[in-house]
């Protein structure tokens, strides 16, 4: 199914201020909160939706492409941790929630938020989750249109072995007394509404709920040591500059046992010698003598991405006329074909002659003034092109 317009997910204008579109989205986002509709799929659909278009709005440079190109502009779908971001295949669900929170989040629990009053906790007690890693891959156009797998080595906190992740040597817990296990603390404050119910992080047990009495040696305490891994990465063709692959669970681990971050890994584009890249077409400008532009030529080599292929040059053809070659762009991410390559033809005009060829465009030159058209015919025959 087609995407929607992001302006009309959200219900701006395409002239919207960055305040309107933040707004417009968070009256969505709280709307269809999974916390508020519990096993509601259309309600979560929802929530992606709004998620996946604020994501693009809200940031200058995808907006940008996005007003100028549409959804093809930002990779086919806009937004994703879950593929590319840029629009691989589209939030999943702890995708946006985690830009929800990113930008909503830090003030509160959801039942705040929500106006649910004091009934949740900010945070679960246990082990926090480890840190996402970010690197950045290079690629060529030749890799980004056939697909490419390429190695990434990285420095990473992983579990200690020692401890298996634990943080303690005998393996021993105990229950935080300056929290008691909770991992938060609860303060009641008063103030002109009434009493306020302040919550925030134990700042002994760091939320975690528990002490090690006893710390691994190894890790010292953290249940975790830093690691050098290479990771296989595949690229799907059709990616760009700005997408991102998410390699689930690869980045650091969270300390004492907690849960895995995830590697970003960035896409960035090489600047090509010959191409341009506009969304999955390419440009070439491709030389031509006026002898070949005049006559025509049925064997015109021209560039392509997979090699050279050849096009008619049809006669008369004028300087910076343009020639698609369907299919023979950048594979579409998402499948279902490829765009064009866009051969622009220039005529060349040699700097320096020798004397017998400069004695015959003098010829040819006489010859041609007789042919000129007016201004007025020749403005026609352009606007006609």
């Amino acid at each position: 199914m087609a995407k929607r317009d992001f302006y009309e997910v959200l219900g701006v204008a395409k002239g919207a201020t960055d305040d309107e579109i933040k707004k417009a989205y968070r009256k969505l986002a709280l709307k269809y909160h999974p916390d508020r509709n519990p096993g509601d799929k259309q309600a979560e659909e929802s929530f992606k939706e709004a998620t996946e278009a604020y994501d693009v709005l809200s940031d200058d440079q995808k907006r940008a492409r996005y007003d100028q190109f549409g959804h093809a502009g930002i990779g086919s779908g806009a937004g994703a941790q879950s593929g590319f971001e840029g629009g691989a295949y589209g939030f999943d669900l702890s995708d946006a929630l985690r830009t929800f929170m990113r930008d909503f989040g830090g003030f509160g629990d959801l039942g705040d938020i929500f106006g649910e009053g004091g009934g949740r906790r900010t945070a679960t007690a246990g082990p926090s989750r480890g840190n996402d890693l970010r690197v950045t891959l290079a690629l060529t156009l030749e890799e980004v249109a056939t697909g490419v797998e390429k190695k990434v080595r990285l420095a990473r906190r992983a579990a200690c072995q020692t401890c298996q992740g634990s943080g303690s040597e005998d393996g021993k817990v105990t229950p935080c007394t300056t929290c008691g296990g909770t991992g938060e603390i609860r303060r009641v404050a008063r103030s002109i509404f009434g009493q306020v119910m302040n919550v925030s992080v134990c700042p002994t047990c760091h939320g975690e709920g528990q002490i090690v009495a006893k710390p691994c040696k190894t890790c010292h305490g953290g249940g975790r040591v830093k690691v050098s891994e290479a990771i296989t990465v595949k690229i799907p063709a059709g990616v760009a500059s700005g997408n991102y692959i998410p390699i689930r669970g690869k980045g650091d681990v969270g300390p004492r046992g907690g849960p895995p971050g995830d590697l970003l890994v960035f896409i960035e584009e090489h600047a090509h010698p010959i191409f341009e890249r506009h969304g999955d077409d390419i440009f070439a400008s491709v030389p031509v003598t006026f002898s070949q532009a005049a006559l025509g030529d049925d064997q015109l080599e021209v560039p392509a991405l997979d090699g050279k292929t050849v096009m008619k040059l049809p006669r008369g053809t004028q300087t910076n006329r343009l020639f698609r070659l369907r299919g023979r762009g950048i594979p579409h991410l998402r499948g279902g074909g490829r765009g064009d390559v866009i051969v622009r033809v220039v005529i060349w005009t040699p700097e320096r002659l020798g004397k017998d060829s400069e004695d015959l465009l003098k010829k040819l030159g006489a010859a041609e003034s007789r042919g000129l058209p007016d201004l007025a015919a020749f403005k026609r025959s352009l606007d006609g092109r």
